[in-house]
């Protein structure tokens, strides 16, 4: 029986708490402030074009508004467990990775053809990160059909919004950071060689 892990992976808890926790203190701005400050954290066309790169990483630490109580504790269950599988300098560098190269992809989809409304559009949140995260995750699962139709099915679930009517950059942005995400499990499987990963 395997012991529990020590220290516990608190990655996903502290990241989601802090999210929320900024996001209840911008609640209590007022609407020019709070506008503002999310504008300012944006890595929309306008903030990245002026050379504002900051925003690669303030955009993934702040959200328009409190996260739902189930996407949250899914965000908190995925963290969690990739830290407990592969650390928390994984977690946080695939993380951070997806976030920020869907997010750059995005803006090299807008930067010419974007209409003003969309490079001045607020761009923030943990989704791309989440979804690259998710997306290297299926690596933890058992080599074969198991672990390819989880990919395809995920790509597929990710592709469905960013095809339909209506759709936003957002949803275009998901999918690359998911496509990102399962490119590194699938560099990962290659670097594991025949031998599955280890975890815990």
């Amino acid at each position: 029986m395997n012991s529990l892990p020590w220290p516990p992976p608190l990655l996903g808890v502290v990241y989601a708490g802090g999210v929320q926790l900024g996001a209840h203190a911008l609640e209590r701005l007022g609407a020019v402030e709070r506008d503002r400050v999310l504008r300012g954290c944006s890595t929309n066309v306008d903030n990245l074009a002026a050379g504002r790169w900051e925003t690669l990483l303030s955009s993934a630490f702040t959200v328009e508004e409190p996260m739902p109580l189930p996407y949250a504790l899914l965000l908190v269950a995925v963290l969690g467990y990739a830290e407990y599988a592969y650390g928390a300098w994984w977690t946080a560098g695939v993380f951070l990775f997806g976030h920020a190269t869907a997010t750059l992809l995005v803006y090299g989809a807008l930067r010419g053809p974007a209409d003003a409304p969309t490079r001045r559009a607020l761009d923030v949140g943990t989704s791309y990160g989440f979804n690259a995260v998710l997306g290297a995750l299926t690596s933890a699962l058992p080599r074969g059909p198991v672990r390819t139709a989880a990919r395809v099915g995920l790509l597929a679930l990710a592709a469905l919004p960013a095809l339909k009517r209506g759709r936003t950059f957002t949803d275009a942005g998901h999918l690359a950071a998911l496509g990102i995400g399962v490119g590194l499990s699938l560099a990962f499987d290659c670097r594991s060689g025949t031998k599955p990963l280890k975890i815990g």
